[in-house]
Order: C-alpha cells, then sequence, then structure tokens
C-alpha cells in the first residue's frame, strides 16, 4: 500500500505507548503511516481521556543511571530521538533518580507530536481484524475482543493469553547451590532446581504468606481466579498443607544432602536459553512487591535471591512470544505483520514504547525494501526481543528489562587461586551499561542507518532504584 506519491504507507493499530512510539519511528524513516486508535470512539475500562501515551497506572518509567537497566534502556532510546523517552524528558517532574512524569503532560506531548506530523494519519475508530499489507499491531494489554479474536485467528488461539498470571523469576547466579540442587521428578529429567523445606521452614514460610499483603486490583482487573493459575496465596488459604500437596510437593526429590525427600519443595524452571533466569513454578502471585521479596528470601536456597521480575496477577492479553516472533518483532506466520508492546510479551511502559520503536522502524525498513533488523544481544533492547524469540514457551509470561538479559562480563582470574572471581554488581553494572549503549549506538549508526545523538552521561545514583 502507497501514498498518493508513490511514498509506501504502513498500519499500526493502537496509539498507545507502543503504538505511538511505532507510529513516529515508521515516519521518521519517511514511510506514511495509517494510525488507527478505538479511543475515545470507543473507551476501555482502563483509560479516561482520548489523549494517546495515556498512562493508566504508575507515572514512571524506572530508575535511571549505569547501575539500573531501565537507565540502558532509557539511554539508548535517547541516542535515536525516541518520542517516549524524550517526551518524557519534557514533562519530567522531580522522582529522585526515577524517570517520573507529570501524567497529563506527557500523553499532551506525544499526542501532539503525533498529530502534528505530515506523514501519520490518525483514524479514529475500532479495528475489528487484522488489515492486509504491513502492519504494526500494537494494541497492549487490553486489547478488544474482536481484534484478540482475529489476532487468534492468525497466531493460533492457544498462543493467546487474556489473564497475566506470573510468578517471580530469579536470577540465576543469586541461588545457593550449596542448599539447593537440580533434579527432577521420578523420570524426569534434573531440568528444575529444587529448594527444600524442613517441616519448621514450611511452617513459618506459609505463616508469613497467610499475613502477605495483596495488591488492590483496578475494578477493571477484578477477574475470578481459575485452578490453572490460582495464586500460591490462595492455595495457601485453603489450607497449611496444601501448597505441600500442590506445587511445593516434595515427591520423588531426594535432596542429596540427606538421602530423603524433604517436607517440601520451591521448584524453579529456567526462562531462558542461556539459563540466567529461573522462575518459581506454581508461585503465581498477586502480592505486593515488598512482601513478595520477603518470602522469596525465606525459601531456603534463595536468602539472598535478586529478583529480575515480581509475579502479577492482572488481565492482560498477550502472546506467546517465543512461538510465534522473531528477535524482529515480525510474526512467523506472517512477516509482514509486526508486534508490539504488552501484546508481544513485554511488562513495563518503557519497554512497550522501546519494541514499539524497533517495530516501526522495522516495518519502516520492509516497506522501503530492506531487512528488518535485530539490536545487538548486548543492548537492552536487543537482550529484551531475543528472551521474547527463544524463551522457555511452557508457561511464557511477559517480561521487563533486567541485567540478565544480557551477556555478563568474562569474569576476573583471582591472582592468589587461579579462580574465576565473581563480579558485585557496583563493578559489573557500569560496564555492561556502557557496553550496552556502545553496541546500540553503533548498530543504529551502521547497521540501521538512523541518526545518533551521542548520549550524555549518566547520572550518579544509589545502588537501587524502584521501578
Amino acid at each position: 500500500m502507497s501514498g498518493s506519491d508513490n511514498t509506501p504507507t504502513i498500519t499500526v493499530i493502537g496509539a498507545g505507548l507502543a503504538g505511538s512510539e511505532a507510529a513516529l519511528a515508521a515516519a521518521k524513516q519517511g514511510v506514511r503511516v495509517r494510525l488507527f486508535e478505538m479511543r475515545p470512539v470507543k473507551m476501555t475500562p482502563a483509560h479516561r481521556t482520548g489523549n494517546f501515551a495515556e498512562l493508566v497506572c504508575s507515572t514512571s518509567l524506572g530508575g535511571e543511571g549505569e547501575m539500573q537497566s531501565k537507565g540502558l534502556l532509557q539511554a539508548e532510546m535517547r541516542s535515536v530521538g525516541a518520542a517516549i523517552v524524550t517526551s518524557a524528558d519534557a514533562a519530567r517532574v522531580p522522582a529522585g533518580n526515577a524517570l517520573a512524569v507529570d501524567r497529563e503532560a506527557f500523553s499532551e506531548t506525544v499526542t501532539a507530536k503525533v498529530r502534528a506530523h505530515p506523514l501519520i494519519e490518525v483514524v479514529p475508530g475500532e479495528v475489528t481484524r487484522i488489515p492486509d499489507g504491513i502492519v504494526v499491531i500494537a494494541t497492549g494489554p487490553l486489547t478488544s475482543d474482536a481484534l484478540a479474536e482475529d489476532v487468534a485467528r492468525l497466531t493460533g488461539s492457544e498462543r493467546l493469553a487474556f489473564y497475566d498470571a506470573a510468578a517471580p523469576v530469579i536470577e540465576a547466579d543469586s541461588i545457593n547451590f550449596d542448599v539447593a540442587w537440580r533434579a527432577g521428578r521420578y523420570d524426569q529429567q534434573a531440568d528444575y532446581v529444587n529448594c527444600p523445606f524442613t517441616k519448621e521452614e514450611y511452617l513459618a514460610f506459609i505463616a508469613a504468606l497467610e499475613q502477605a499483603r495483596a495488591h488492590t486490583p483496578h475494578d477493571w482487573e477484578k477477574l475470578e481466579f481459575f485452578e490453572g493459575c490460582m495464586p500460591i496465596e490462595e492455595i495457601a488459604r485453603r489450607g497449611v498443607d496444601t501448597p505441600r500437596f500442590g506445587p511445593m510437593s516434595p515427591k520423588g526429590l531426594d535432596d542429596p544432602r540427606t538421602g530423603r525427600w524433604p517436607y517440601a519443595v520451591a521448584q524453579l524452571r529456567q526462562e531462558d536459553a542461556q539459563g540466567r533466569m529461573w522462575s518459581l513454578v506454581g508461585f503465581q502471585t498477586g502480592l505486593k512487591w515488598g512482601d513478595q521479596k520477603t518470602l522469596v528470601q525465606m525459601i531456603p536456597g534463595l536468602e539472598n535471591a535478586e529478583i529480575v521480575r515480581y509475579g502479577v496477577m492482572h488481565r492482560n492479553t498477550y502472546l506467546n512470544a517465543p512461538q510465534v516472533l522473531h528477535g524482529t518483532l515480525q510474526l512467523r506466520a506472517d512477516p509482514q505483520k509486526f508486534v508490539a508492546g504488552v501484546l508481544a510479551g513485554t511488562e513495563g511502559y518503557l519497554e512497550s514504547s522501546a519494541t514499539g520503536w524497533l517495530a516501526g522502524t522495522n516495518a519502516a525498513r520492509l516497506a522501503l525494501g530492506l531487512e528488518p533488523l535485530t539490536p545487538p544481544a548486548e543492548s537492552m533492547l536487543g537482550g529484551l526481543v531475543r528472551y521474547l524469540a527463544s524463551a522457555n514457551p511452557k508457561g511464557f509470561q511477559p517480561m521487563n528489562v533486567n541485567w540478565a538479559l544480557v551477556p555478563e562480563l568474562p569474569a576476573p582470574i583471582n591472582p592468589n587461586t587461579g579462580k574465576p572471581r565473581k563480579l558485585g554488581k557496583r563493578e559489573k553494572r557500569p560496564p555492561m551499561y556502557r557496553r550496552g549503549l556502545e553496541a546500540f549506538t553503533a548498530w543504529a549508526r551502521t547497521d540501521a542507518g538512523l541518526d545518533v545523538t551521542d548520549p550524555a552521561p549518566a547520572p550518579a545514583e544509589p545502588a537501587e532504584v524502584p521501578a
């Protein structure tokens, strides 16, 4: 499809964070964009205005600086002039070392950029069927039922979820293998990490679980739990022994330290191809994040656990990305169709907008006869989209950016022992940040042929900043 002057035209569905970014990124490449947005013609339960990129929950796009994984992704997006981050910078409000915005000023800024661009045509109204041609689908967690049905038709209904029931994900390096061990039940392969409880440890864990605070959902998130994704806190309320006869059963798992089954076990399953992230099996949860951290660190072997993604329970339409997406964000079933944002399996404002930028850039490249690209693995965006394309599809859950998505630095050799020495956070994260940003800007300038702004020095910040 082309404009009257033979300029190629693509379609973007959805003008949230991902869709607005995709439309502006594609237009920046010189292609025309038809941007469909159903609001305000048809509203969702979460939105209040017809503005683009409306923030419906938090107003933070995450922590800044060289210690922060989101800080690296922000810097990557700033280097290519991505609209969401530059609009956030313009609408910034004081928030310590996090990038937080004035909600209304931010969405108004994005809306003005989109509506003012001469190559973008905004088309109001609901899209119920995916159009022909090159399309970016960026309809978010509350994708309308009619369009969700068509996405399911294209990808396979079993690959589309409508309820995000996620368990905490742990960084592998923080698991204590003096306590935990790898094994499978009975005839299973040793594909799981097992954390054993004594009776006393188990009863203390259940007592803390019963006292933990639940996240209070928005009215539009309130759904009946179903047995396949019952939160661990709900399982525990059915009886003190219910978890250990369910997801915490020790049957078939001999503790190598004792040769016997423990009283209960928490199991972890590998999430990524490199084995750097592991999720707690059967631990879907809607608890507040602070309470999740306390509970996870009560699990034997996870006392120093680094949680790279907290558990969530909410209404969320998303694809099983590793089954349906390439690292370019193209659908395997139809390479002319791109998916971005929450629908692609991301979690978080920043992640949604960054995948929108990549999908829009690649859709424009395809329309111009160029090959779609994937950013380098060392970059945070490259690590994220590679995870989406290659994660374990069994029980896939949406992911936010974290340091386990990018390759580790080579471990230095301890001159006294001759063995590799484990690097601490403050030793490894700043050089990983600089390595990732250098790789991304070189890729964007050379491979993608984009105008790149050399990044400003990262701000100094503390070791941890809440997302």
